[in-house]
């Protein structure tokens, strides 16, 4: 068990103390149990349960075509609770992205772009966007007929756009087919890629949002 003695050694040599209650520090608000204003926290705890149960999930998961399909039915009929994690990181997935879109929404028609807010705007787009990135990637993970076949499509359509296309669509199967290299693209952006950017830049948002304050209508 950590005791206070523990955390004051620890503190003495790392500093850790200030920083962290400057962060979670913050005047209660009388929009705080305002729904409307609760779908930032909601966002960051479904990325939290997508980070836990993702990393659980990479434990059993092998991406190759051979045993990707395989590992998927392992973790769901054969591991202790592993349906369960399953299930929650694939909910998850779409309620997180749900969630940040409804996030969006409300900061956009309640103006919270404007100045001196457009950077708060700004990382909180791009959030939204590597979100719609993580379930891309991790669509193809399983390795069934659908999600196969759905990333042929979605990456047909990218080959579509003038001047980029072919160079997009190399960039994101590794070739001309989905095949395997495809398969360790989107495991790589699934679990090493986005999940750096999306911490940075989230670390950065909370930062400007403890450093500006939450908006809220005057």
């Amino acid at each position: 068990m950590v005791t206070r003695k523990t955390v004051d050694w620890f503190d003495k040599r790392l500093r850790f103390k200030e920083p962290l209650l400057f962060m979670m520090e913050r005047p209660f608000s009388k929009h705080a149990t305002d729904i409307k204003y609760c779908f930032g926290g909601i966002s960051l705890i479904l990325f939290i349960n997508q980070v836990i149960t993702g990393l659980l999930l990479s434990i059993y998961y092998v991406p190759t075509p051979q045993d990707a399909y395989l590992s998927i039915q392992y973790i769901t009929f054969e591991v202790s609770f592993g349906w369960l994690i399953r299930a929650m990181h694939m909910w998850g997935a779409d309620l997180m992205i749900l969630s940040v879109l409804i996030h969006l929404c409300i900061a956009y028609f309640k103006g919270y772009y404007r100045k001196p807010l457009e950077l708060n705007w700004i990382s909180g787009f791009t959030l939204f966007l590597l979100s719609l990135g993580f379930g891309f990637s991790g669509y193809l993970l399983p390795w069934t007929q659908l999600s196969y076949w759905a990333t042929v499509i979605v990456t047909d359509i990218a080959a579509g756009i003038p001047y980029i296309g072919e160079n997009l669509l190399l960039f994101l199967r590794g070739g001309m087919t989905v095949d395997q290299s495809t398969l360790i693209r989107f495991y790589s952006f699934h679990t090493k890629i986005i999940p750096v950017f999306s911490m940075l830049l989230l670390t950065l948002h909370l930062w400007m949002i403890k450093r500006r304050g939450i908006c809220v209508p005057l």
